[in-house]
């Protein structure tokens, strides 16, 4: 079976003209960054079926005639072909919102053929657009959307809620697309239940920074949700420990278990760099290097002179990174100094998250095990 990659048109392959929206002069007909050199490595490194699915309010009418559209429509068409990108398909609904025909976007009319089709891997396609009617409409035909971020078209509260589950990729840039195609997504979902703690975890190294973490503990979260942000990574943290006896078990326990998730992630570390450093200079000065070599070590020299922050013990930090260092088997050096005992340690969780992102970061041309061993 094949897998389907559907493209939307305005905003995923030609820059959107904001006002009526509409590529009907030859001065609109622009690409997307990178898109014309990326959708011409897609064609000659992937074997997908290549669909073209968009609303065109009205072509055919007055407002829209077809020859201030096929023109430069064909140009756009003609350009990819010239690079080797040659739509299998292409779909185009020319009616109003107004109509509610199941073929405008998100409606599947168009695409019926494609469902239930034994040629095809649904559940493993992608649908690639700007707006929420892309990725409901990938969510109406049972594929994931790529969400290429748009300021003209950016999703409500509701629909984040909504269609969050069907989005697989997010991101402002073809290069990103590229990258997540050929080496595909690095996500976890992890459990870990003692008679101390229960943790779930779920973790998408490559992703765009978003959170949700509930641990119990306020700043504890609120360092967990550093990671997330700074590390570019979406994460959900749900932790329910025995916080009626102290905080140890679930400081550790969190450790433990999102480190073990990350083990799970980087199972394949063919192309990916894995050494990061970050040292961020304020008034508080952190240093954290990491290695994702296989073997576990933690090397910390930081003091906090405060017993708690927040309802956080001090002495749980090195408890944390030591977990963390154990179960993901990584080599961990921490170092801080300075005056504000809160600045320190967010100053430390943001310094291991930069440090995180550059170690795992992949080069999708690269097939190269970073060791002379042949093993990580």
């Amino acid at each position: 079976m094949r897998r389907i990659l559907l493209l939307d048109r305005d905003g995923v392959v030609l820059i959107e003209p904001p006002g009526d929206y509409q590529i009907d002069r030859l001065d609109e007909v622009k690409f997307l960054p990178h898109c014309i050199a990326t959708l011409s490595r897609i064609a000659a490194e992937m074997d997908f079926y290549k669909v073209m699915i968009t609303n065109q309010d009205g072509l055919g009418t007055e407002v829209y005639p077809e020859n201030t559209f096929y023109p430069y429509h064909n140009l756009m068409t003609d350009t990819l072909a010239g690079e080797g990108f040659v739509f299998d398909e292409m779909h185009i609904d020319r009616t109003f919102p107004k109509d509610n025909q199941d073929t405008r976007k998100p409606g599947i009319g168009l695409l019926k053929h494609l469902v239930g089709n034994p040629a095809f891997d649904l559940a493993n396609s992608y649908m690639v657009g700007d707006r929420w009617s892309d990725i409901q409409l990938a969510k109406n035909l049972g594929c994931k959307a790529i969400y290429l971020r748009s300021p003209l078209h950016e999703l409500t509260e509701d629909e984040e809620i909504l269609l969050r589950p069907t989005i697989a990729f997010e991101t402002d840039n073809w290069h990103d697309i590229y990258s997540f195609l050929k080496l595909g997504a690095r996500s976890v979902v992890h459990d870990r239940n003692t008679n101390e703690t229960q943790i779930h975890v779920e973790l998408t190294l490559d992703g765009s920074g978003r959170s949700k973490i509930d641990t119990g503990l306020g700043f504890f979260d609120h360092m967990l949700d550093q990671v997330a942000r700074h590390g570019k990574m979406d994460l959900t943290i749900e932790a329910k420990g025995d916080l009626h006896i102290d905080e140890h078990h679930t400081i550790e326990d969190t450790g433990i278990a999102l480190g073990e998730a990350f083990a799970r992630a980087l199972t394949d570390k063919r192309g990916m760099e894995r050494y990061g450093f970050a040292l961020p200079m304020d008034e508080a000065e952190a240093k954290v290097l990491i290695d994702f070599g296989g073997r576990n070590w933690l090397v910390w020299n930081a003091e906090f002179k405060r017993e708690k922050i927040g309802e956080m013990p001090t002495e749980m930090f090195v408890h944390f990174f030591k977990s963390f260092s154990d179960a993901a088997k990584c080599n961990l050096n921490i170092e801080c100094r300075g005056d504000n005992e809160h600045h320190k340690i967010e100053a430390i969780f943001k310094a291991f998250a930069k440090a995180i992102r550059m170690a795992v970061k992949r080069d999708p041309f690269s097939n190269y095990l970073p060791s002379t061993k042949g093993v990580l």
